[in-house]
């Protein structure tokens, strides 16, 4: 699948030294833009290309959605661009697709960035988020502050609500997800999941925690060691899961240290 993308063109370009490629991967109900800010801040020395997921943002729907088809796409992209290896970063679910692009081709994959997410199954932590979309699109609101009432009975945290509600836009049918509620649904327990690997990846690589988030802990170390075993951690403190958001100065920071390295 060919997906939706965003080229972000280095000044380097403007110079005989060709600049490193850097892809990013959102995550779970989001779309190229989330990570935007980074994308613009790394442009100064980088080419990064933002992509839209299957059944997220622009891309096409799917009614499957493994790792291995979504690494898949990637490569997709990568090859109808002409683009033989290239730095990845992935957040949540995104970082789940970079860690396998990683594994299933590590001769093209230069760095690896994973932002707050282990190589391992995770526990069901959307069922009210679900129910809450499900309500929202079954509700006849007319606006995103209609669609916040509605979602709040089912997700308290305004922060997240907000994030939700980016992709609630304006269509020619009135207001709709640019994500697909539906084929994510049917497809969460694979997205939570992780495949079974026979493979390591042996090149430079960051994960980097939110201190208050739970989606890397102590149990996922040892997987993460023999996965990738020049991984290195930092973790951005008094900070959750949507660590890019909450703290984009020292996120963005560590990042750029990593790929300057």
């Amino acid at each position: 699948m060919l997906l939706n993308y965003q080229l972000k063109q280095s000044s380097k370009h403007e110079t005989a030294k060709k600049s490193e490629i850097i892809f990013i991967i959102h995550g779970l109900f989001g779309s190229l833009s989330n990570l935007s800010s980074l994308g613009k801040e790394l442009q100064n020395d980088y080419d990064v290309i933002l992509v839209d997921v299957r059944n997220h943002g622009q891309s096409a729907r799917s009614t499957t959605m493994t790792y291995q088809e979504m690494a898949g796409d990637i490569f997709e992209l990568a090859d109808s661009l002409s683009i033989e290896t290239f730095s990845i970063l992935g957040h949540s679910m995104g970082g789940k697709i970079a860690m396998e692009c990683a594994l299933s081709q590590p001769h093209r994959i230069n760095r690896l960035v994973v932002a707050d997410i282990a190589p391992t199954s995770h526990v069901d932590r959307h069922s009210d988020v679900f129910s809450g979309l499900q309500a929202v699109r079954a509700s006849d609101v007319k606006n995103r502050t209609e669609a916040d009432k509605v979602l709040a009975g089912y997700v308290d945290t305004p922060e997240i609500r907000q994030f939700l509600l980016k992709s609630y836009q304006r269509g020619d049918n009135g207001f709709q997800f640019i994500y697909d509620v539906d084929n994510l649904y049917q497809n969460y327990s694979v997205i939570r999941d992780w495949p079974e690997q026979n493979s390591y990846y042996d090149k430079p690589t960051l994960f980097i925690k939110g201190e208050l988030s739970d989606y890397i802990d102590e149990a996922s170390q040892p997987a993460i060691i023999a996965l990738f075993p020049k991984a290195k951690l930092k973790v951005i403190n008094a900070t959750g899961h949507w660590l890019h958001a909450e703290k984009p100065k020292t996120f963005n920071r560590l990042v750029n240290n990593f790929f300057a390295q």
